[in-house]
């Protein structure tokens, strides 16, 4: 059997927050499979178990124990925000890309789709590549 790592002492007062964040029902998911995790490890079994018992991986149950030795029941139960992603067009790229969808459309076509206005992007290099959806939501932010 092997050594555990990080052994979750929980005082009672802890146990009593965890079993309150269990019985609200209005927090997320994950929150709620953490203060599972918390619990189960503070009776001391072992990780396969609680794994199988919630039906999560062993590897979340190793890190919702660190983080708990490591930060502190707070800590455990909550997450880091994750990196927002930044946008394909930068402020000069929406300008063109209004301006293009403001102009008249190619011959033969009475609209700008968003696969054209995609096109022509790429084709005046304000991008190396861009999809249609990803133009529909930068046009959707503008007025």
């Amino acid at each position: 059997m092997a050594v555990k790592k990080w052994i979750v002492n929980l005082s009672v007062e802890e146990r009593a927050i965890l079993h309150s964040v269990i019985k609200k029902g209005n927090v997320g998911g994950r929150k709620l499979n953490r203060a599972h995790i918390l619990l189960l490890a503070d009776e001391d079994q072992t990780d396969d178990r609680i794994a199988a018992a919630l039906h999560t991986s062993v590897s979340t149950v190793e890190r919702t124990r660190r983080r708990c030795v490591e930060g502190g029941m707070e800590h455990a139960l909550s997450e880091q925000p994750r990196p927002k992603r930044g946008s394909k067009l930068d402020a000069k790229g929406r300008a063109l890309l209004v301006a293009i969808a403001c102009s008249e459309p190619p011959d033969g076509r009475v609209s700008w789709t968003m696969q054209l206005l995609a096109d022509r992007l790429v084709e005046l290099k304000a991008v190396s590549a861009i999809s249609d959806e990803t133009v529909r939501l930068e046009l959707k932010k503008t007025n």
